[in-house]
């Protein structure tokens, strides 16, 4: 009871002095502005951060759309590109050539076992 009975002292001295009255208010006011509130200069500053972030992946996906736009005009333009690439990643082939996928190496398989085949070895006929 005697900590109440000081808090209570205490807030009717402040209350009743003019310049400790403005200065609670006026800190009350700066913490319901500066982090209490939802539109606060906290949350303010995160938006901030956030916009900054979201503006560099803009730039990312601009450059990668230019990237990807030339390499679909390098295909309008060039028939070689496109076999070029139908034989790089999908391991298409001429009637008359055979295509060996070489993988770059099988340190983890034993010598008495075969290895099972991966989709990725077998090739479009």
């Amino acid at each position: 009871m005697k900590v109440i009975d000081r808090i209570k002292t205490f807030a009717f001295l402040v209350w009743r002095s003019q310049a400790l009255k403005y200065a609670v208010v006026i800190v009350a006011g700066v913490l319901i502005v500066g982090f209490l509130d939802e539109n606060s200069l906290w949350n303010h500053l995160k938006n901030r951060q956030r916009i900054e972030e979201l503006a560099e992946e803009k730039a990312r996906y601009h450059a990668a759309f230019q990237r990807d736009q030339a390499k679909i005009r390098e295909l309008d333009r060039n028939p070689k590109a496109i076999e070029k690439i139908a034989r790089e990643r999908y391991f298409m082939k001429a009637d008359d050539e055979d295509i060996f996928v070489i993988k770059e190496s099988y340190d983890d398989v034993d010598d008495s076992q075969t290895p099972k085949p991966d989709v990725s070895d077998e090739t479009a006929e």
